[in-house]
């Protein structure tokens, strides 16, 4: 497997496997070096086509994994990735946590809401008795004031955490994990739905529909409100310009990698 980043319609993703995202990952933890990461599935790369500045901001990630299985296979139909499975938000998390556990690197959750915090730590700590959680801070569901981003990096590094998770929902969590980076001496993983499979209260779909990339149908049941437009247009948008990249009629030049600092961002 050749590791490296390679465009996905002018997304760089990373040509990786959960072994050596998790060694990437701890390192940083261990080296104390700000290290910015996301699993993108379709819905992820779709965000950045249809917004230049967030696809520079995507581009400036250190670690940007294949989340989906749509993703993966454009790795390998576009770049002859070789990839065998996608690296999936959620199990990566479980992971980096199990890890960071055995390694003794505390571990800090930022995002959702505190409802869903209390029943993720527990489930957290059945799962990895080892685990340390320095800290826990739900989601303010609003834009970043002046002087917030650095009061909440003092918050994280005084708790001793050496690995923070961000679970803020797609694309808020990586504008936040962006605009945090250089803050931070630790990686930054934005994790999805993370929080929410692990803490019980979303179910995973059966293996078969993971396998053959039914996931999207899946969650449209059981969301269908909340996610009709991600799946129902979005998908069909990425599979066309897919094809277009592939057969040479869109060049899907990626951005430069943002460098500006974030103003305000959702925290």
């Amino acid at each position: 497997m050749g590791q490296g980043k390679r465009s996905v319609l002018g997304v760089l993703v990373d040509v990786t496997d959960y072994a050596d995202a998790t060694d990437r990952i701890i390192a940083a933890a261990h080296e104390r070096r700000g290290y910015a990461v996301t699993a993108l599935a379709v819905h992820g790369v779709m965000t950045g086509v249809e917004d230049a500045a967030h696809n520079a901001r995507l581009n400036s990630f250190d670690l940007v994994t294949p989340d989906g299985q749509p993703v993966r296979w454009a790795l390998n139909l576009l770049h002859d990735a070789g990839l065998s499975d996608r690296v999936y938000g959620p199990t990566l998390t479980l992971k980096v946590v199990e890890r960071a556990a055995a390694e003794g690197l505390p571990v800090y959750l930022y995002g959702s809401t505190e409802p869903t915090l209390a029943r993720l730590v527990p489930a957290l700590e059945k799962m990895f008795p080892a685990l340390k959680i320095a800290g826990v801070e739900a989601s303010k569901f609003r834009e970043s004031t002046p002087g917030e981003p650095e009061e909440i990096a003092e918050r994280i590094k005084a708790s001793g955490a050496r690995v923070l998770l961000v679970g803020l929902g797609c694309p808020r969590q990586e504008v936040f994990t962006y605009a945090m980076r250089p803050h931070l001496d630790m990686p930054l993983l934005a994790v999805g739905a993370a929080f929410d499979y692990h803490a019980g209260l979303l179910k995973n779909p059966p293996p078969w529909m993971q396998k053959y990339a039914l996931e999207w149908l899946w969650r449209l049941g059981l969301e269908p409100k909340r996610l009709w437009r991600r799946y129902l247009i979005l998908n069909p948008k990425y599979l066309t310009r897919l094809f277009a990249q592939k057969a040479g009629l869109w060049k899907a030049t990626p951005p430069a990698p943002a460098t500006a600092p974030a103003d305000t961002f959702a925290v």
